[in-house]
């Protein structure tokens, strides 16, 4: 199976261009085999905590039609982040696409407390299938709780996405707790982080694939617009730099 995080620089608020933005880079990740693609914490908006409750969508918005199309096409797993509308407010998504499948969608379920004051907490896990391996979603804070990754695991998370928007503090916290969860847990772990201005902080990229012994075996740099491909079956790792 071959993983691809897709690190982008999103648009602030612009759905349109966000979308386009995506679907190029679905097809460069199907001409490079890919069976999934991780997008990071909110792609389709940016992360833009203050703008979320005006930008909420239904994960069965027809703007996201494409993505299901892509996916049927390629016959790959497409997971790109958005806010949503929950029961009792706005919520930090990723909404998953399969082939022949209805869509999917997880809410994060842990929270930072600069959050708190625009999201609620979603409150179910979740495991997705896709080519015989069980994958488990993961929103940025939450996968670095322990507690997290250790229910992806007893879920039977064979890999762990990790869908982030990470300063590079955040990033930093992230290569120290990836490889021991990867370890510990004999999970592959996919971090796709977005690039540029995100809130008041700057995301810091580095997205990267860590094995199952925990190894990093790529990683995109802290600035450039990238894919990071990691095949499970073979180990081959490379990344593919956006012009």
């Amino acid at each position: 199976m071959k993983l691809i995080a897709a690190q982008i620089l999103p648009v602030p608020g612009e759905y349109e261009e966000n979308i386009a933005k995506h679907v190029d880079l679905i097809h460069m990740a199907a001409g490079q085999g890919a069976n999934l693609v991780l997008f990071p914490e909110l792609s389709l908006t940016g992360y833009q905590p203050g703008l979320a409750e005006a930008l909420a969508v239904d994960p069965s918005d027809s703007r996201l039609d494409e993505f299901q199309r892509l996916s049927d096409r390629y016959g790959m797993l497409i997971a790109v982040g958005a806010p949503t509308r929950g029961a009792k407010g706005t919520e930090i998504s990723m909404i998953s696409f399969q082939p022949g499948l209805e869509r999917t969608s997880y809410s994060k379920q842990y929270l930072h407390a600069e959050e708190l004051p625009f999201f609620t907490p979603g409150t179910r896990r979740l495991v997705l299938r896709q080519a015989d391996v069980v994958l488990a979603p993961a929103i940025c804070y939450e996968s670095l709780q322990p507690r997290h990754a250790e229910e992806a695991a007893e879920s039977g998370a064979q890999v762990y996405l990790a869908s982030v928007a990470k300063s590079e503090r955040g990033t930093a916290s992230a290569n120290r707790h990836y490889p021991m969860i990867a370890k510990k847990h004999s999970m592959t772990v996919v971090m796709a982080n977005c690039v540029g201005p995100a809130d008041d902080f700057v995301a810091a990229g580095c997205s990267a694939v860590w094995n199952s012994q925990g190894e990093r075996v790529c990683s995109a740099d802290a600035v450039q617009e990238a894919l990071v491909a990691y095949d499970i079956k073979t180990g081959d790792a490379s990344i593919i730099k956006l012009a």
